[in-house]
């Protein structure tokens, strides 16, 4: 299983979740979030998590001078709204966000089933396993996921990957690296079909 530790806001955080072996780190841009950073802060960031990780960067913006600061910084992924343009640039993948009620886009390379678009909210379960089945593209899990329950978010959906923020915080913005070691281990533990 696939983890992408999101809302990272320090270098500190950035890579305490790689040594608990996160998959990828998010960072949040141009959105309304406590867990936002500026571009400059991003880019150290992306630049401390090293050539083998991936970096995501997110955005809830639909602005197209946003998305492309966002898509100069080079991470190794954009993730955006379904429907959202992004430039093409080689060698960066498009995650598009979906959310009960939206409909499985056709286009990017992943899609992000989030039942509260990043407020933390459970997913909806059916809907998220509506998605794993309609989509030929890897589903990433997100949504009110914790060290408590993604095993049986798992379990239950079937997802490529698992996103986390604020379930492993020890306040807003601010990542507890006990709460992300039992993530990743939580997630890495289950079994699916």
């Amino acid at each position: 299983m696939r983890v992408k530790i999101c809302g990272i806001t320090s270098v500190a955080d950035a890579r305490a979740a790689l040594r608990a072996g996160a998959d990828a780190i998010g960072v949040v841009l141009a959105s309304p979030s406590p867990r936002a950073v500026e571009p400059g802060r991003a880019a150290e960031i992306f630049a401390a998590a090293g050539p083998f990780a991936a970096t995501v960067a997110v955005t809830t913006s639909a602005s197209p001078g946003d998305i492309r600061a966002i898509v100069d910084l080079a991470p190794s992924a954009v993730q955006v709204p379904a429907g959202v343009s992004v430039p093409v640039r080689s060698g960066i993948r498009v995650i598009r966000m979906v959310a009960p009620g939206d409909a499985v886009p056709n286009d990017g390379d992943a899609i992000l089933v989030d039942g509260s678009r990043g407020r933390g909210l459970p997913f909806d379960p059916a809907f998220a396993r509506s998605c794993v089945r309609a989509s030929s593209r890897p589903v990433i899990l997100a949504g009110g996921l914790t060290p408590e329950n993604v095993s049986a978010a798992i379990a239950a959906v079937g997802p490529y990957a698992v996103d986390v923020s604020s379930g492993v915080e020890q306040e807003p913005g601010i990542k507890d690296p006990g709460k992300i070691r039992a993530f990743i281990r939580a997630a890495r533990s289950t079994q699916h079909d």
